[in-house]
C-alpha cells in the first residue's frame, strides 16, 4: 500500500529486509516466528540470523550453537527485547577445534558485516554445551554470558557413556574422528568444559544451566553439577535451575522468564 507517495510501514520493513539480504553476504530472506530471518554462508557453513523488529542499544545477540528452533521460547522472547538470534551449522563437530575455527569466522562476520556487539551470549542445548564452553574458553573476551540447557560438558559422559549415562556409539566414533583422538587419548583429554573453566572464571563470565535432575542421557552430576562445583571454586558465578523428575527432555522452561532475565542482566554488550 502506498500512502502519500510512501510505502506503508509493514511493507517498508519487508522491502528493507530484502534489500539488506541482497547487500550482505549474498543472504536470502525468510520469516521465523514473525521475524525476518536471513540465510547465508560463512566459511562454507550454512548460517542463520533472525532480526528483531527494533534493535536494542548496542546490538546484543544470542548464539544458539545447536538445535536451532528447538524449544525457542527464550529466543523469541529475546527477539522481542531487541536481540538478534544467530546460528551456524557445525553439526557433528562436537565442539572440536575445527568447529571453533568456523565459529571464529562467524563471529568476525557478524560483528563486521552486521555490526553486532563484540560480546555475545552463547546458548548451548545438549551437545551444544561443548561448542558454547569450548568457544568461550578460546574467546573469553567475546562472551557476555553463557546459557546452557541439559548441556554436555564432558564428552566421556556423553557420547562416550563412560560414566552413569547412555552411550551413543555412532556419535562417539564421529567425535573421536573430528577431534583426531584415539579412545585412549579421549579418556585422558583435559580440555573438556568441566576441566577447562579457568579462563571463563578469570573473565567473570556468568553461567546459567537449566537441566533435569533425572537426566539419564547427560547425567547432571557428571556435567552441570561438576562444572558448577569447580566454577564456584574458581570464584565464578554458576546458576543452576534443576527440574525435578525431568529427564533430558523437555529442554528449556515453559515460561522462559528466568532465562530471559538472566540474559538481560548480563548482556551489557555495548
Amino acid at each position: 500500500m502506498v500512502r502519500n507517495g510512501m510505502l506503508s510501514t509493514p511493507l517498508m520493513r519487508t522491502v528493507m529486509a530484502l534489500l539488506a539480504a541482497c547487500l550482505v553476504g549474498g543472504a536470502s530472506a525468510a520469516e521465523w516466528n514473525g521475524y525476518e530471518q536471513l540465510k547465508f554462508e560463512v566459511d562454507g557453513r550454512q548460517c542463520l540470523l533472525v532480526q528483531p523488529k527494533t534493535t536494542a542499544p548496542g546490538k546484543p545477540w544470542i548464539w544458539r550453537t545447536e538445535f536451532f528452533g528447538h524449544e525457542p521460547q527464550a529466543d523469541i522472547a529475546l527477539l522481542g527485547k531487541g536481540f538478534h538470534v544467530v546460528y551456524m551449522n557445525v553439526q557433528n563437530m562436537y565442539g572440536a577445534p575445527v568447529a571453533l575455527d568456523h565459529m571464529d569466522k562467524f563471529h568476525a562476520h557478524l560483528t563486521k558485516e552486521f555490526g553486532l556487539a563484540k560480546k555475545t551470549v552463547l546458548e548451548g542445548f545438549s551437545r551444544g554445551g561443548l561448542f558454547a564452553f569450548n568457544w568461550a574458553a578460546r574467546n573469553p573476551d567475546k562472551v557476555a554470558a553463557i546459557y546452557v540447557d541439559a548441556p554436555v560438558l564432558d564428552f566421556k559422559s556423553w557420547p562416550g557413556g563412560k560414566g552413569k549415562g547412555k552411550d551413543s556409539p555412532g556419535d562417539w566414533k564421529r567425535l573421536l574422528s573430528v577431534y583426531g583422538l584415539t579412545e585412549e587419548q579421549a579418556l585422558a583429554y583435559k580440555l573438556n568444559p568441566v576441566d577447562n573453566l579457568a579462563s571463563l572464571a578469570k573473565a567473570k563470565i556468568p553461567i546459567l544451566s537449566v537441566c533435569g535432575e533425572a537426566d539419564k542421557t547427560v547425567p547432571i552430576d557428571e556435567n552441570t553439577r561438576l562444572a558448577e562445583k569447580r566454577y564456584k571454586a574458581l570464584g565464578g558465578e554458576f546458576v543452576v535451575i534443576a527440574k525435578h523428575d525431568c529427564d533430558h527432555h523437555p529442554h528449556s522452561l515453559k515460561d522462559p522468564t528466568p532465562i530471559v532475565e538472566f540474559v538481560l542482566r548480563y548482556a551489557n554488550c555495548k
